[in-house]
């Protein structure tokens, strides 16, 4: 079944390289309707996944991130409406020089070719994938998690069929059905097939992937990200990017999972953040300096200041200087998302520059490390490695470069 879906994927890949942005743009653009169209359909079929959640016991923000709403679908048909709106990269120049010799070299962007994709839970990805693999000539197969299986095979199938409509090949995208652990390891290892494996989910998705693929992968990340209150930070500020930070949204990889407080201004500090914290129903589990400012806050043991909890649960540490802040945050973040609020300009400076992450912050929620938040439109996923790719991955991530020569008859000595 995935050799068949390999070779599908490698003849879908040869047409949508050679498409135009106008027929590429019309193409995203129908199944951008086409979604919102079919909205009951998609919620029905979601539902069905929502239901074997909850009988399963998946916790709230894991089923949060599960499901679908008519606004989370017409988020989906935005974003994908979004990249149709941008620029496309594939067939840019860049770099042509006249070499001694007569020759011109340049670099001209192209398509990656086939991208897998192994996620899970989040319906919305399915969408997100397809429009920049689709926009930047790649063809992609996604293997979705069981927990998302009629969701993904609604979407896809509303996808194709538009596609289809359009003239395009439906192969642009494919979705592997046969949700087995087995089925995911054949997959990491198509590498006749498939140029580029994108893993997006939990610690152990992204390990198993990142162990067992012998396909090249991108490795998208966990988010246990901090969110530091400097000795300088104006506490309102600091509460109500915390807040948000942390509350907004609990199952995503840019919530904030951990806190780390300036001991100058822990006194007044604690109290209104855990205040404010406890309102939304949050457990913060703290150091003992911290817990003594706060009877509520739980003992906080050495797992807890690396665990992305994705609940409402947050780690909490009193430091004595941003050297240690930083020392802390670089010692068990994911290199993600990292945040410090504080007026002093040397310190947000000192934080911008020491912090090891994807994204860093000066006084702003670590909540906008997200695609359309960076003006990409929708995102592949978002890296945390250092090669090829770093942060929200966009369009310019699922493309490669080849080098074009013109010469006029030179030939090597």
């Amino acid at each position: 079944m995935l050799v068949q879906l390999g070779k599908n994927a490698r003849k879908a890949a040869a047409r949508l390289g050679t498409a135009g942005i106008e027929e590429k743009n019309h193409a995203l653009l129908a199944v951008a309707d086409a979604l919102e169209q079919q909205k009951e359909y998609l919620l029905e079929e979601n539902q069905k996944d929502i239901k074997n959640a909850k009988e399963s016991g998946m916790t709230e923000a894991l089923i949060d991130r599960l499901a679908l709403t008519e606004a989370r679908i017409e988020g989906m048909s935005e974003g994908i409406r979004q990249v149709a709106a941008l620029e496309d990269p594939i067939g840019e120049v860049m770099n042509m020089k006249k070499r001694p010799n007569g020759l011109l070299i340049g670099q001209k962007r192209v398509p990656l070719g086939v991208i897998g994709i192994i996620y899970e839970s989040r319906p919305n990805v399915t969408a997100d994938a397809f429009s920049l693999c689709f926009k930047t000539g790649n063809a992609v197969i996604l293997r979705g998690g069981s927990d998302a299986i009629y969701s993904n095979t609604a979407i896809t199938s509303v996808i194709r069929s538009t596609l289809e409509d359009c003239g395009m090949t439906a192969d642009a995208i494919q979705l592997v059905t046969d949700t087995s652990r087995e089925t995911a390891t054949k997959l990491m290892q198509l590498n006749d097939y498939i140029d580029v494996l994108i893993p997006r989910g939990g610690a152990g998705l992204i390990q198993a992937v990142v162990k067992n693929a012998t396909v090249p992968v991108i490795e998208t990340g966990t988010g246990n990200c901090h969110v530091y209150v400097d000795e300088f930070a104006d506490l309102d500020m600091a509460v109500s990017i915390i807040v948000n930070a942390k509350t907004q949204r609990l199952g995503t990889c840019n919530t904030c999972e951990s806190l780390v407080i300036h001991s100058k201004i822990a006194d007044q500090a604690v109290p209104r953040i855990a205040s404010a914290l406890k309102e939304k129903d949050i457990e913060i589990r703290g150091d003992e300096r911290s817990r003594a400012l706060d009877g509520d806050i739980v003992e906080a043991t050495e797992e807890d200041w690396g665990t992305e909890y994705l609940d409402r649960i947050i780690s909490m540490r009193i430091v004595d200087s941003i050297e240690e802040a930083i020392l802390h945050i670089n010692t068990y973040n994911t290199k993600h998302s990292e945040a410090i609020v504080t007026a002093d300009y040397a310190n947000a400076q000192k934080f911008l520059n020491e912090i090891d992450a994807a994204a860093v912050y000066v006084n702003a929620s670590t909540r906008f490390t997200d695609g359309f938040e960076f003006g990409f439109g929708a995102e592949i996923g978002i890296s945390t490695q250092k090669i090829h790719a770093r942060g929200p991955m966009g369009l310019l991530a699922l493309t490669t470069t080849k080098y074009i020569i013109y010469g006029n008859g030179q030939i090597r000595g």
